[in-house]
């Protein structure tokens, strides 16, 4: 999974998951995120960032080791793509979200994109640069194997 973070790239990696198929349609799922995984896309910002998104003002991975992303309800606009509502759940906060999604059997893959508000999930990080130096939204560019 990808992130994009105050003009950072970097990736998260699942620990595990699946999907729930009902006929043809995917109707479920639940992936867990394994938060010691994760790297810059760089490698420029390895030890710096990635330590710092690991302390606790921002994901406190030491407490927080795992995240959850759990479908609820997946409403589909037509064969190959839908609406995704699910529950996230970062630093033992769980709190609903909802994201678009293509799936593509030929390839047997799903992605998505989306945003959250960090700020939402306790991730309240400050200096006295004002908070404008580091954005709330995290994005993320998911592709999930089928």
């Amino acid at each position: 999974m990808e992130f994009y973070f105050g003009g950072h790239h970097g990736e998260v990696d699942f620990k595990e998951g699946y999907f729930i198929k009902t006929g043809k349609k995917i109707s479920g799922g639940a992936f867990v995120i394994d938060m010691n995984r994760m790297s810059d896309e760089s490698g420029e910002y390895e030890n710096g960032l990635i330590s710092h998104l690991k302390d606790p003002d921002f994901f406190d991975v030491k407490l927080y080791q795992t995240s959850k992303l759990v479908f609820t309800n997946v409403i589909y606009y037509d064969s190959t793509h839908m609406r995704i509502n699910a529950n996230l759940t970062i630093k033992d906060i769980t709190l609903p979200i909802f994201f678009n999604a293509e799936v593509d059997f030929n390839k047997k893959q799903l992605t998505t994109r989306f945003k959250i508000d960090r700020t939402l999930w306790g991730i309240t990080y400050n200096n006295k640069v004002k908070n404008d130096a580091i954005s709330d939204a995290i994005a993320f560019q998911v592709t999930l194997k089928l």
